[in-house]
């Protein structure tokens, strides 16, 4: 592990130290402000020359707590959602530490608002001093400081794919600093000449044994070793293991989601659904009479889609498209639109696979480019999630004649009720190939947590406001 890294976790214990300090503080101060004491007058007795050092040493508590929770693990790779979600655990244990001791203990203490006012504090003063020191941290990555120097071995596209990816996200701390097609012992000296820090195995179809060697390379140099997971490993994330006949038996779950928690984002869908409904009412309104005024009813655009379990069902949208051009039942000339659809994909599609998408559609209305681009021709789909077709959160249906062209391990995006949003429409929408999109896809069915949802639904909005992969 690089020094840099090292440092980094290193200076996260006292700044975090000092952060909760603080955090008791003024918590104290706050107490006793003018505003507080009008609404509740001070009946307990604890004054600031005996409170202090208890903050002192109940801080040193809770950064024990977050030392059990793993926070000052050196994982240069781990997300900053899972930062939050320990610091959060780890905060609410402290909370309850605190609440259980005055309890047993029998203290008179009647301050309910300075133990919760500091659990609070310290909950928001820690995320925001870990999100400046990752800030940090990434800038500097920018400048070039602190980079972990990469080895790519393998196959030219997949080795080229992260190496673009790699290449954008600097603040994700590495340098490239070689690429090769194979392990041979030619390139092993050249390997070891660099000195990289990591070394990825980007060629899962290779041979076992050059595998091997390849992790026997890396022990050998004190390398990181990585590997990029092939497509059985990418499907099988969620296993159960257990016995039958003394026998062991592994199986692959389609989903992590059990029964309760299909019913608890079903209510969540339900819930926001219409809060959403109900705050996008006035876009509503105004995108309806613009699309009205410019080409006339129906201003709803009817578009079947296949969901979960291969269900089919009506996706609402607002129609992008002059009248003409649209295919489908609700439209007099839906076979004549298709069979220009179907010339246009000839020409102009620009995605392999099964699904297509057209580049500079010539059937788009003017105020249909600009509706696409913010992805606003997708709002009335929150109907689909009140009634149960979609979720907030899911992949992204596709229709009939697109699924009909699916390879079988593309169909494990159906095990999930599809969604508004996902996880491939705030990692690159159209930018992704379709088998990046089943991938990441199948990684949102096979690890999905309410976390990862609320994360997906924060990412939405700034991904549609970069526009990025949206045409």
């Amino acid at each position: 592990m690089k020094r840099f890294e090292l440092s980094f976790t290193f200076l996260q214990l006292p700044l975090d130290y000092l952060t909760l300090v603080a955090a008791g503080f003024i918590a104290y101060s706050l107490r006793f402000s003018d505003t507080v004491t009008a609404i509740r007058p001070i009946f307990f007795n604890l004054p600031w020359n005996k409170y202090w050092p208890l903050v002192l040493v109940v801080s040193l508590g809770w950064v024990l707590i977050f030392a059990l929770n793993g926070l000052y693990r050196v994982d240069p790779n781990r997300k900053f959602a899972s930062d939050i979600s320990r610091i959060f655990m780890a905060c609410a244990t402290g909370f309850a530490a605190i609440t259980i001791y005055v309890f047993f203990t029998l203290q008179k203490f009647d301050s309910r608002f300075l133990v919760l006012a500091s659990w609070i504090l310290a909950l928001i003063f820690v995320i925001i001093e870990r999100m400046l020191i990752r800030g940090l941290k990434a800038w500097l990555y920018h400048l070039g400081f602190g980079l972990r120097k990469l080895i790519i071995i393998g196959n030219e596209n997949i080795a080229q794919i992260i190496k673009d990816g790699l290449t954008q996200k600097k603040y994700l701390g590495y340098k490239i600093i070689g690429i090769y097609p194979n392990f041979s012992e030619e390139n092993q000296k050249q390997i070891k000449n660099l000195r990289p820090d990591e070394l990825l195995f980007a060629d899962p179809k290779a041979s076992e044994d050059d595998a091997v060697r390849a992790v026997d390379f890396a022990n050998e140099n004190h390398i990181t070793f990585k590997y990029s997971a092939d497509l059985f490993a990418t499907i099988s994330t969620n296993m159960a293991v257990y016995t039958v006949a003394g026998i062991p038996i592994v199986e692959l779950r389609r989903a992590r989601m059990g029964a309760w928690g299909r019913i608890a984002k079903r209510l969540v869908d339900i819930i926001f659904g219409l809060i959403f409904l109900i705050i996008f009412s006035p876009i509503y309104l105004i995108v309806s009479l613009i699309i009205l005024f410019e080409t006339g009813q129906p201003i709803i655009y009817h578009n079947e889609r296949v969901g979960q379990r291969g269900k089919k069902f009506m996706a609402y949208k607002f129609r992008s498209m002059y009248q003409k051009y649209c295919v489908g039942q609700q439209f007099e000339n839906g076979e004549e639109a298709l069979k220009n659809e179907e010339k246009l994909i000839a020409k102009q599609n620009s995605k392999a696979g099964p699904v297509y998408k057209i580049k500079d559609d010539p059937r788009v209305t003017k105020f249909g480019h600009f509706i696409r681009t913010w992805s606003l021709d997708e709002l009335p789909q929150f109907w689909n999630v009140v009634k149960g077709q979609m979720s907030l959160v899911g992949p992204r249906p596709h229709q009939p004649r697109e699924v009909a062209n699916y390879e079988k391990w593309h169909k494990i995006v159906m095990v999930a009720k599809p969604g508004l949003t996902g996880m491939a429409q705030v990692s690159g929408r159209s930018n992704l190939t379709f088998d990046e999109e089943v991938k990441l896809d199948t990684f949102y069915i096979e690890n999905w947590t309410w976390l990862l949802d609320l994360i997906i639904l924060i990412k939405t909005p700034f991904v549609v406001i970069k526009r990025k992969g949206a045409w």
